[in-house]
């Protein structure tokens, strides 16, 4: 069974984001970058799978330009088989990316998708049901553990309030959370390996996908500052201002 995984480069979970000089965007110039979080456990689960002898290849792709071999490194380095760039300078939305994804897995035939559940940088959690409409493949989304069985496999998704357990027919395209795993910490020298490594590109205009946005950015801004909040000497105190001032209590 070969299974691709998806990755995407972003700003460092660990890097406060800040909203670009113009309004446009966030601010990436100069700033650390990694692969988003969700899309390491996605690619722990694949090499799992591998060392358990149920995946025969790992393929992990990226879309973007060629900045993005950091993070096709950093799988390689983890322990995938082949690495793949889309090389895209276009701004790209969640159902271009899809439409992107949908071509590769035409040329790659996998029985298996994994992305993470949602990228950092804007919190969509769109492509991956996305693509499996677009597929027509079954889906499981947010998991939390996963077993294969020939044909088919058992998922656990996390929901509000709890868990939900779904059996999936394969092909099928899923999406990590958290709690799937954690992922392998990556030795020095397996990244340096991974440096001399080669990594497919592909131009993404080549794939004939119709990637143009479909939603326009007015602008990005950071959130009002908070009010500095004050002490009360009483609950009497709390209801009364609650109903004068802040409108809660009618």
């Amino acid at each position: 069974m070969k299974v691709l995984v998806a990755v995407k480069r972003v700003v460092d979970h660990n890097v406060r984001v800040r909203p670009s000089l113009d309004g446009t965007g966030v601010e990436t110039a100069g700033v650390k970058m990694s692969m988003n979080p969700f899309d390491e456990n996605a690619v722990e689960e694949a090499l799992r799978l591998r060392e358990a002898g149920i995946a025969t290849e790992v393929v992990v792709v990226s879309i973007g330009g060629a900045v993005a071999q950091d993070v096709l490194r950093h799988a390689l380095a983890m322990g995938v088989d082949r690495a793949l760039l889309v090389e895209s300078t276009e701004v790209l939305q969640p159902l271009g990316v899809a439409k992107l994804l949908h071509a590769v897995v035409g040329r790659e035939q996998p029985q298996l998708v994994i992305l993470g559940k949602q990228a950092i940088d804007n919190d969509a959690g769109q492509v991956g049901p996305m693509l499996a409409g677009l597929l027509n493949w079954p889906q499981g989304t947010f998991l939390s553990a996963l077993t294969v069985s020939g044909t088919r496999m058992q998922v656990t998704r996390e929901i509000e309030g709890g868990t939900d357990s779904l059996a999936i027919d394969l092909p099928a395209v899923v999406t990590a959370d958290l709690r799937l795993n954690a992922p392998r910490f990556v030795k020095l020298p397996n990244l340096m390996q991974a440096k001399k490594k080669p990594i497919e590109t592909l131009a993404a205009a080549t794939l004939g996908v119709d990637a143009a946005p479909r939603l326009k950015v007015l602008r990005v801004s950071e959130p009002p500052a908070r009010k500095a909040g004050i002490r009360v000497g009483s609950v009497a105190e709390l209801v009364q201002k609650l109903k004068d001032e802040a409108g809660v209590l009618q």
